[in-house]
């Protein structure tokens, strides 16, 4: 199901139905019938739908992650938003770009259409930029020839099993974790192509990521993650100690 297109449909027909009453129904006797219903709903819903079509295409976009393989950054259950205008507005449904803001930067945990079907949406961190020569063995990463600074953490209260580090790249601090250290998945040489970016899950030996599907390109973007605003994974009570947390 295509939300923004039904947003955006919806939002048209009833402002086309305004606009109609406007320049011909105002001077006619409406009587009660369907059409005035129709017309009493549109005035009503026209500017919440142009209102959520606005906030939803330009500013911010709920999300539910659906899978692990963000962690332990972000849990199966969180409900984040999305800054949508943080590498650039574009247009609803079509999703043509209008204005640069800012371009991503490695580190930031980017939502993105699935090349594959777009009509999917993926969450992972930015590990590598246009141009960029990557290699991952062994659970380390080695960008342009460097080779990123990962230290031992705490155990993971959400996995007691499984080794958790601190990965530093650009000055960006966040937490992985891995099966262990005998078992590392999509080992190998990368290159970045020209306007893509190179995506790698958290949870790095259970993500599907530019390791499988590629560079994404960045017409596939759709914005930075920005904070969690609620925690509910099935029928379990909310979990309010996530509410508010910075996505970093």
């Amino acid at each position: 199901m295509n939300l923004a297109l039904i947003l955006v449909s919806l939002t048209a027909i009833s402002g086309v139905i305004i606009l109609t009453d406007i320049l011909f129904w105002k001077k006619k006797p409406k009587e009660k019938s369907l059409s005035k219903v129709i017309l009493e709903y549109s005035y009503a819903f026209f500017p919440v739908l142009l209102l959520v079509v606005v906030i939803r295409s330009f500013i911010f976009e709920p999300f539910r992650i659906p899978s692990g393989s963000m962690k332990p950054t972000l849990l199966v259950g969180d409900f984040i938003f999305v800054k949508k205008y943080s590498y650039g507005l574009r247009l609803p449904v079509i999703e043509k770009k209008i204005l640069d803001i800012e371009k991503p930067r490695r580190g930031d945990v980017a939502v993105f259409r699935l090349p594959s079907d777009p009509s999917i949406n993926y969450i992972k961190r930015v590990i590598g930029l246009p141009g960029d020569k990557i290699i991952y063995q062994d659970h380390k990463l080695t960008i342009n020839g460097d080779e990123v600074v990962m230290n031992r953490d705490s155990v993971n209260p959400f996995h007691e099993m499984k080794p958790q580090f601190i990965e530093e790249i650009d000055r960006n601090r966040h937490t992985i974790i891995t099966s262990d250290a005998n078992f590392s998945i999509g080992e190998g040489y990368y290159e970045v192509p020209e306007n893509s970016y190179f995506m790698m899950g958290d949870n790095r030996d259970n993500s599907r990521d530019s390791r499988f599907i590629g560079s994404i390109p960045e017409e596939y973007l759709v914005g930075k993650a920005a904070r969690i605003w609620m925690h509910m994974d099935g029928f379990e009570l909310p979990d309010i100690r996530r509410i508010g947390r910075k996505i970093e």
